[in-house]
């Protein structure tokens, strides 16, 4: 009788070390090989205008007014700023709100104009349809934007592997710097099926 219970309280254990062998990989996501970062450039504030601080902080915390303070001031426009951004990256996992995205960046940040969106749109349907998960298996090309070797785009963002905004303005980064306009980029793509 001694020996069965031996046994069972032995197995009891292994069944135990079994199970938090699997579940704590889980409880510290150890099982999510990439990461995403947040990288603030210094012109960001036009992602933070999008948000007013004030209204997400009292959003957070209700009735408390952070903003009241110096350091609430500061850490409710930091939170806005994020918001903004990790809104962004969300609506920019859909193809629509790529565009978007894109649209903005290239507007706002660069001073093109719609024609030249129209381009780049036109340029990234064929790449990838805006699809930031596109990835072509001979080739190695990945992302909206087809960087290849994909990690090129890491000089703009180490979590170019999950973030369509990091892939968004790689590209954009890539094309003003090779062919200075969409457009150009749009007519090498015309040419000769890449760019």
């Amino acid at each position: 009788m001694t020996i069965k219970r031996k046994s069972i309280a032995i197995w009891s254990i292994v069944a135990s070390m079994l199970f938090l062998s699997s579940a704590l990989p889980s409880a510290y996501g150890l099982e999510f090989p990439m990461t995403s970062a947040v990288e603030i450039e210094s012109d960001a504030t036009i992602l933070a205008s999008a948000i007013n601080p004030i209204d997400s902080a009292a959003a957070l915390y209700g009735s408390i007014n952070l903003a009241s303070t110096p350091v609430g001031a500061m850490f409710s426009s930091d939170l806005a700023l994020v918001s903004a951004i990790s809104a962004s990256v969300e609506m920019a996992r859909t193809a629509i709100g790529a565009k978007k995205v894109a649209q903005a960046i290239l507007t706002q940040e660069y001073g093109f104009n719609e024609s030249q969106f129209e381009c780049l749109n036109s340029l990234w349907t064929k790449e990838s349809h805006w699809n930031y998960k596109a990835h072509n298996y001979r080739s190695g090309a990945h992302g909206i934007a087809q960087a290849l070797p994909a990690e090129k785009m890491s000089v703009v963002g180490t979590d170019w592997r999950t973030n369509p905004v990091t892939q968004i303005r790689w590209g954009i980064r890539y094309i003003t710097m090779r062919y200075d306009t969409p457009c150009k980029a749009w007519s090498k793509w015309k040419s000769h099926r890449y760019y």
